[in-house]
């Protein structure tokens, strides 16, 4: 990548500048023992990231001396998946010395960027959920709430993706390979976690904390990730009265996989057990370890709830519920129904899906071998609960089973979540709606105070300002900088739209961010982008509902277009993808394959550059920070009533992508953020796709024989015309036809390509699409993360911020110099 960090130095003081530069090769030498001409990149890089951590560390022991005496209530977000992407960067950027490291390795002749990208991607989670996560902590330590975020420390994370003649293979992610700069070993802080009935197998939950940094307000929160661990001589064999050394690795190793890989396969019984483990090592070190804070501050723990707020983030870390009644029934001794209370008002809970598929279930079992004593509790949150039905449902059995906790054999997580915390909420208005008026429809008639809406964000600190500088800086030119830590006032850029100068502005913005991405490709894949084409983008995780499938067909009856019209007048498109499809999930690799299979034959026809097609291999937050910025449409096209809000879309619309969108989860309040004009919105509404699964109707054979264009794309499918096995695709024609088409591809697929028209049509008018981009960037500032964590701490956990006091970016570096000075000495 070419060493341009689009920040302006003018103002970078030469004295932070030469103090930065001499910490910097200080740590050089203090770290690694090497001479600038010497050291690697990586060194480079590992000296660079300890210089952060020697800045930040007063603040992090002013912040946490803070929270341990104020009054304030503080915040515990329990989430499966925390996905940070490269945190240098982002950290000096919230330090506010982002631009004087720039200027310091650049007068030492070192490109910042390539440190940056020697930076591994932590493997700590997957996709939406997991940056949603990173994005609540982000917010969290700008907005001075006191708050942690509590995970797992995976060692290989999901997997790394590559493609081996177009099919996706997965191998291990060892991010941590190299050690991990940011992390902090706790051995002090370690809790043991128990498993089993007759045999207990114990478990020792070591903690990492890595420090998250609040924008210039000197916060530094804590992100605690739990890594397993055997306690050494726990489980020894005695052979003849010598300990069995094989044995305590063998069990050294079957602990530490707990937490080896994130999501393990779950097709079998033992993968279901290892996800199980992994979910109450969670939510057992991380009870236990706020357990163990709060009493250290002399406070009764029948108050826990007037100072102590748990989050959990989707299902997997349901098990807070009988966690926390656990310790408070068996350690504290609390009565039932003191613990109960306590339990609800101190929990609460954000679902995630409208799927029932993806709403998690677990053998009854399996729980009561592996967690009997858990078991016993929710087996008593389950009676009371049906008691309590029973009294308001007399007599109506199948609503109550349907309600219930344990049913049919299996542990309903959701329901236990539900049941169990005092705050439901989706992520966005319609999403909320579905689970009130559909899926939970029974619980939010019987609790109809419990259920709200908080429609996601994205932190626009690192989706902006740092992965989009340039045009930050334009943004920051055109309207000041209040928008910065305020993003509700980027409202004030759509007054410029019709601005021809900031027009050219932007556009100029777009192109150079297109030619990064354009010359990434070119150097990883070999393929050159033409950055006159647009840029039209679909990046998310495989499902079938997210209809990459659509995309595809579309894209294939475009070139078959192209190919019976040489001459069309259409404007270029490049169609990029990026995401990984879970490993045992089928029919989600085989969309990768047909991806790749059409961008094979088309990218090598010759086309006059009129459509090329690229599907970036193992895609990631760092690779999304160079996506994003360069793209000029986004792909936001699932299933009228599936996706549950969507974050990529915010995120591209923030950076002036336009969307190409169904009325389904968060594009909804897109639209009316940037109104009708600046958006393309097709297809069924997901009152017409629940109709369609009510009552029927909707035939796919009957589209497939009056559509000729329809009928063809799916022939070739399965005709020869690809260059693989006639039933390579064959799944996709018999889930769209034989099967018909269960998320309506075929259905929305004409109203897609004319609104593919539609959108080619106005790209023509330059202005009217520059317009469009400054009026998305303008409104994005209703989907900052800032704004819903608002929402949260008002509404959900009632939690105030409590501020630290202030210093200048001088002021730090003086003290941090100075801390460096006397460690010199003392090493002398």
């Amino acid at each position: 990548m070419d060493c341009e960090s689009g920040n302006d130095f003018s103002e970078t003081g030469n004295s932070e500048v030469e103090k930065f530069q001499t910490m910097f090769l200080n740590k050089l030498t203090a770290v690694h023992g090497v001479c600038l001409q010497q050291a690697s990149p990586w060194q480079q890089y590992t000296a660079l990231a300890a210089v952060v951590r020697d800045l930040i560390g007063a603040d992090w022991q002013q912040t946490k001396q803070l929270y341990a005496t104020s009054e304030t209530k503080q915040v515990y977000y329990l989430s499966i998946e925390f996905l940070l992407g490269r945190l240098l960067g982002s950290n000096l950027l919230n330090l506010g010395l982002y631009d004087v490291a720039d200027k310091a390795l650049s007068k030492l002749g070192i490109c910042i960027n390539e440190l940056e990208q020697a930076e591994p991607d932590a493997g700590l989670g997957n996709g939406g959920l997991g940056r949603l996560a990173a994005c609540y902590l982000d917010s969290m330590a700008s907005g001075s709430l006191p708050g942690h975020g509590c995970g797992l420390r995976y060692k290989y994370g999901l997997f790394e993706q590559r493609f081996v003649e177009g099919m996706q293979y997965e191998y291990p992610d060892g991010w941590l390979k190299d050690g991990y700069a940011w992390e902090y070993r706790r051995p002090d802080d370690a809790v043991e976690v128990m498993f089993g009935k007759d045999e207990i197998e114990t478990v020792l939950a070591v903690p990492y904390d890595v420090p998250i940094i609040g924008y210039q307000n000197n916060v530094v929160n804590t992100l605690r990730l739990w890594s397993a661990e055997a306690a050494i001589g726990s489980s020894a064999c005695l052979i003849d009265g010598h300990q069995d050394c094989q044995s305590e690795i063998d069990n050294c190793n079957s602990i530490e996989a707990i937490t080896n890989i994130l999501y393990p396969d779950d097709s079998t019984y033992q993968g279901k057990v290892l996800r199980l483990k992994q979910q109450y090592l969670l939510v057992s070190a991380s009870l236990k370890s706020i357990l163990r804070d709060y009493k250290a501050q002399n406070r009764p723990v029948k108050d826990l709830d007037k100072y102590v707020a748990i989050h959990i983030n989707d299902t997997h870390p349901a098990l807070a519920v009988p966690e926390l009644m656990r310790i408070l029934l068996d350690e504290e001794h609390i009565a039932w129904d003191r613990a109960w209370s306590i339990t609800i008002n101190t929990l609460s809970y954000t679902n995630h899906t409208v799927l029932p598929e993806a709403l998690e279930k677990w053998p009854v079992d399996m729980f009561k071998a592996l967690l009997p004593r858990i078991y016993e509790i929710i087996n008593d949150i389950n009676e009371h609960f049906c008691h309590d039905l029973w009294l308001c449902y007399p007599g109506e059995w199948d609503k109550i089973a349907q309600m219930a906790v344990i049913a049919d054999n299996q542990v309903h997580m959701a329901h236990l979540a539900i049941v169990g915390s005092h705050s439901v909420n989706g992520v966005a208005k319609l999403h909320t709606e579905i689970l009130k008026t559909q899926v939970m429809k029974n619980f939010s008639d019987y609790y109809p105070i419990k259920f709200n809406n908080k429609t996601n964000g994205v932190a626009h600190r690192r989706w902006l300002i740092k992965a989009n500088a340039a045009l930050a800086k334009t943004i920051t030119k055109t309207i000041g900088e209040d928008w910065l830590k305020q993003p509700a006032a980027l409202a004030e850029f759509a007054k410029y739209a019709d601005d021809s100068g900031l027009q050219q502005d932007i556009a100029a913005v777009k192109r150079t961010n297109k030619l990064n991405l354009a010359k990434y490709v070119w150097e990883k894949y070999d393929i050159r982008l033409s950055v006159d084409s647009i840029f039209d983008v679909q990046i998310k995780r495989i499902h079938s509902y997210k209809r990459q499938l659509l995309n595809a067909l579309h894209i294939m009856d475009l070139y078959n277009k192209i190919k019976a019209q040489p001459n069309i007048d259409i404007t270029p498109r490049t169609f990029i993808f990026g995401g990984k499809a879970a490993a045992g999930y089928y029919e989600a690799k085989a969309t990768i394959k047909l991806i790749n299979t059409i961008a094979g034959i088309i990218n090598n026809d010759k086309l006059q550059d009129k459509l090329k097609v690229i599907f970036l291999e193992d895609y990631n937050v760092s690779l999304a920070e160079l996506v994003i910025p360069a793209a000029d449409v986004s792909e936001q096209i699932s299933t009228a009533g599936k996706e549950a809000s969507g974050t990529g879309n915010m995120k591209l619309m923030m950076n002036g992508a336009i969307t190409i969108g169904t009325l389904d989860g968060a594009n909804i309040e897109i639209k009316e953020a940037a109104g009708e004009d600046n958006i393309f919105i097709f297809g069924l509404t997901a009152n017409q796709t629940t109709d369609f699964y009510k009552y029927g109707g909707y035939h796919s054979w009957d589209i497939y024989h009056s559509d000729d264009r329809i009928k063809t794309v799916m022939e070739q499918l399965v005709n020869g015309f690809m260059p693989v096995p006639k039933d390579e695709f064959s799944v996709f024609y018999s889930s769209l036809l034989h099967e018909n088409d269960q998320y309506f591809v075929l259905k929305d697929f004409n109203a897609y390509a004319e609104a593919h028209q539609r959108l080619d049509n106005r790209f023509k008018d330059q202005a009217a699409w520059r317009r469009m981009a400054i009026n998305n960037i303008a409104q994005s500032g209703r989907f900052a993360i800032d704004r819903t964590f608002a929402e949260y701490s008002e509404d959900i956990w009632t939690v105030n911020p409590v501020r630290p006091q202030e210093e200048t970016n001088e002021a730090t570096l003086d003290k941090a110099c100075a801390r460096d000075s006397r460690a010199s000495i003392l090493m002398q």
